[in-house]
């Protein structure tokens, strides 16, 4: 089964072309580096009636977006090995210097071991 690393950011609407440009680029290293899919996809319907929101967990404030992120191993060893070279690549250290485009303290992320692959 495969390995999800799964990430909820909250982004301001005003950063969301800046912050494209930078995941396009940080997601063609991790494909370089081994990663199956990279993929990051921005809120659009948020707002659902009945059920607990991402919104309410991020605490996403007037002007901001929610982008749902995840990156697709072939395991849990895969997923550590490839994210040990992504620390020290130099082209993701760039990018991780760069000015933040969102509050990364509200970011939210874990890891997730595949069940149901069909």
């Amino acid at each position: 089964m495969p390995y999800v690393d799964g990430f909820l950011v909250p982004v301001p609407k005003k950063n969301l072309a800046t912050y494209r440009r930078m995941s396009t680029r940080a997601g063609k290293i991790w494909r370089e580096l081994g990663a199956l899919q990279y993929i990051e996809a921005a809120g659009d319907d948020l707002n659902v009636k009945g059920v607990w929101s991402f919104t309410r967990d991020t605490k996403l404030k007037p002007g901001e977006t929610l982008v749902f992120a995840w990156i697709l191993y072939k395991s849990k060893a895969d997923r550590d090995r490839i994210n040990k070279r992504i620390m020290k690549d130099p082209r993701m250290l760039k990018l991780m210097g760069e000015k933040p485009l969102f509050d990364v303290k509200r970011m939210r992320y874990g890891g997730f071991k595949g069940i149901v692959q069909v």
